[in-house]
């Protein structure tokens, strides 16, 4: 087991949700975060929040859809701290639409976010974690063990990622790098706020009651402890749902489609 105290430890996605929950967090546990996403105001809100001295944080713009912008978030925290124990990719977006209804832009924006945003950043960053013998992390979701109806493109982005990141394990099994794969439940942050509708456009409300979801600091606890302890898979929701899956999936089809027909506003009819 190691500890994150002291660690440099760069987190995507970081201005809101879960990713905004593991910045405060790895503050408390006095890591070395660097804060990337795009909203840069959001950021400063937050290190004026938890590290108003700047002593522990400092934030990188970055667009994820970006090759050259992940490119120059892992040569940022490089110049600034000089290594990288951990990469947390975090950033991704949602969408809730029918595919029959779906513009197709929409599938290739998760895809180029949730995937590719991931890809870039590790690619960039895999020198420097083989170097400190550290860690990556991929925050994926249920979504990426079963396929949820009006999330065709965030399901395939997160099965998408699940390949990538068991390949990825398998090919680093030798250089004494740490791989997690983390899939939270419905977690309490704005994702399905924000989530795009079938034209691309935010849909402004959740089909879920917020209330009754795991909140995003439990689960930012959650995978901190998962990195320190050099877990595997975290799973924090669902396991009886997978297991199930895999023995009885046409049962399990129908019980997520009774379960999305029931949310507010429903796709399903």
């Amino acid at each position: 087991m190691m500890t994150i105290q002291d660690k440099v430890v760069i987190v995507t996605g970081a201005s809101s949700g879960i990713g905004k929950a593991l910045a405060v967090e790895l503050v408390k546990k006095e890591a070395k975060v660097v804060m990337a996403a795009r909203n840069v105001e959001k950021l400063e809100e937050i290190q004026q929040s938890i590290d108003k001295d700047k002593n522990r944080t400092i934030i990188v713009r970055t667009d994820v859809t970006d090759e050259s912008s992940c490119k120059n978030l892992i040569e940022e925290s490089v110049a600034q701290y000089g290594r990288i124990d951990v990469l947390i990719n975090n950033a991704g977006i949602s969408m809730r639409a029918l595919f029959s209804e779906v513009d197709l832009d929409v599938l290739k924006k998760l895809m180029d976010t949730n995937f590719w945003g991931m890809v870039y950043c590790t690619k960039y960053a895999l020198p420097h974690i083989e170097k400190s013998s550290g860690s990556i992390a991929a925050i994926s979701s249920i979504a990426g063990y079963k396929g949820l109806p009006g999330r065709t493109g965030y399901s395939a982005s997160k099965f998408a990622m699940h390949g990538f990141i068991e390949t990825l394990r398998i090919e680093l099994l030798n250089k004494n790098v740490h791989v997690l794969l983390a899939c939270p439940g419905f977690t309490n942050t704005n994702i399905r706020k924000i989530a795009l509708n079938d034209k691309g456009n935010t849909q402004g409300e959740s089909p879920l009651d917020e209330s009754k979801v795991m909140p995003a600091a439990k689960v930012a606890v959650k995978i901190i402890t998962a990195i320190e302890r050099k877990k595997r898979d975290l799973i924090l929701s669902s396991r009886a749902m997978l297991w199930a899956n895999k023995w009885w999936p046409k049962w399990i089809d129908k019980k997520v489609y009774n379960m999305f027909a029931k949310e507010n506003d429903p796709l399903l009819k």
